[in-house]
């Protein structure tokens, strides 16, 4: 290895992402991530084959929902991120879903009661707003990433290590959802690890994810990454723990 490939790996930002799709790294076995204790999944599936109504809240680029068919009679999902929404609708639109712009979690386009099945990964939302869009003994299923996620990240490059997530836990979540008139009927927290195969994959990822170092760039933090590429040299990767939880609540009336 020499430090021409290094540089031939920091080009890997400038590698196009869209929508919530990182094949680009994980099909090429470039990342790795211990299998959590759960499947999101299957979850979902468990409460979506009876369901006739579903809300997929921040469906990214509609990826996830579009593998759940066949999806319930009235399926509507939700998305922030501006350039994702373009995507979303091309896929999802053709199967029946209509994709909502968001700006507001707790302002969404929804009469009340509307859904029985209401789905969100890794996205913020109103546990009230939630409440009020579902149904009686409807159901809501959150997957969360935690505050403390990939920390390891920004200890290595020297960045900032409180975000402001720190607080963002499984016992915070549960605490807010009982308190918007939920019951919760599972929940469970991980820590898994991922590993980087390259340090190119690290700039291709944080670029997808802004808010876990927001002033990063391959100028401010290239000293810090050479140190990083060496150490995946001789030891093959590295490896930093990521934060995730998941809940499953009914709505009590």
């Amino acid at each position: 290895m020499t430090e021409s490939y290094f540089q031939f790996l920091l080009k890997q930002v400038d590698t196009p992402f869209e929508g919530w799709d990182f094949s680009y790294i994980s099909d090429t076995g470039r990342v790795a991530t211990e299998p959590f204790p759960w499947s999101y999944t299957n979850w979902v599936l468990k409460e979506l084959f009876h369901s006739e109504s579903m809300l997929d809240m921040g469906t990214g680029g509609g990826e996830f929902l579009s593998k759940l068919l066949p999806l319930p009679k009235m399926t509507a999902a939700t998305e922030r991120y501006k350039p994702n929404i373009p995507i979303a609708r091309k896929r999802l639109n053709p199967l029946g879903v209509k994709v909502y712009e968001v700006e507001d979690d707790s302002k969404l386009l929804f009469k009340d009661e509307q859904f029985d099945l209401v789905i969100n990964r890794h996205e913020s939302y109103s546990p009230d707003e939630v409440n009020r869009i579902l149904q009686h003994k409807g159901i809501f299923i959150t997957q969360q990433v935690g505050g403390t996620d990939n920390l390891r990240l920004n200890e290595l490059l020297g960045a900032p290590m409180d975000f402001g997530y720190a607080e963002w836990q499984l016992a915070k979540a549960v605490e807010d959802i009982k308190a918007a008139g939920f019951t919760i009927l599972e929940k469970k927290e991980a820590h898994p690890f991922t590993r980087f195969y390259d340090v190119g994959t690290i700039c291709y990822y944080l670029k997808a994810i802004p808010w876990q170092i927001d002033d990063f760039s391959i100028e401010k933090y290239e000293k810090q990454l050479y140190n990083i590429h060496k150490i995946i040299e001789q030891k093959g990767y590295i490896e930093v723990k990521s934060d995730r939880f998941i809940i499953k609540a009914v709505k009590n009336s």
